[in-house]
């Protein structure tokens, strides 16, 4: 679970129900990153209501700081609670991207360095 979950409501009142779904579905979505990593994560979310012509619109826009990087996705929709949806997942495919480029590195360096331990071993 993200520790430090900011939910902000703008022209809406955010609801006990809303709430409790915005920190079920944002807040979950450290377990894609590693452990010493998930302490550091700071997750910022604004539920919009539309103002003007476009008054039957709801966004959701989330802001997640990470280490070397800050991951921004909105989506707007008529309902707050498919928008939450759709952000998650944009979020969760833009954390395995995250994940590959910034983890994949010390683990490629890693199986170099024990193939050149056992080379030199073996000679």
């Amino acid at each position: 679970m993200i520790q430090k979950l900011e939910i902000a409501g703008v022209h809406m009142d955010v609801g006990a129900d809303l709430k409790k779904y915005v920190e079920r579905k944002i807040g979950h979505l450290d377990r894609f990153l590693k452990r010493n990593i998930r302490e550091s994560i700071h997750a910022a979310v604004k539920l919009k209501e539309g103002t003007g012509k476009g008054k039957n619109e709801r966004t959701c826009e989330v802001v997640l700081h990470l280490p070397h990087e800050t991951l921004t996705v909105h989506e707007t929709t008529i309902n707050v609670f498919a928008a939450v949806d759709i952000v998650e997942t944009k979020l969760r495919m833009q954390l395995k991207k995250y994940k590959e480029l910034h983890e994949e590195a010390p683990k490629f360096h890693q199986r170099m360095l024990s193939r050149l331990k056992r080379q030199t071993e073996s000679i």
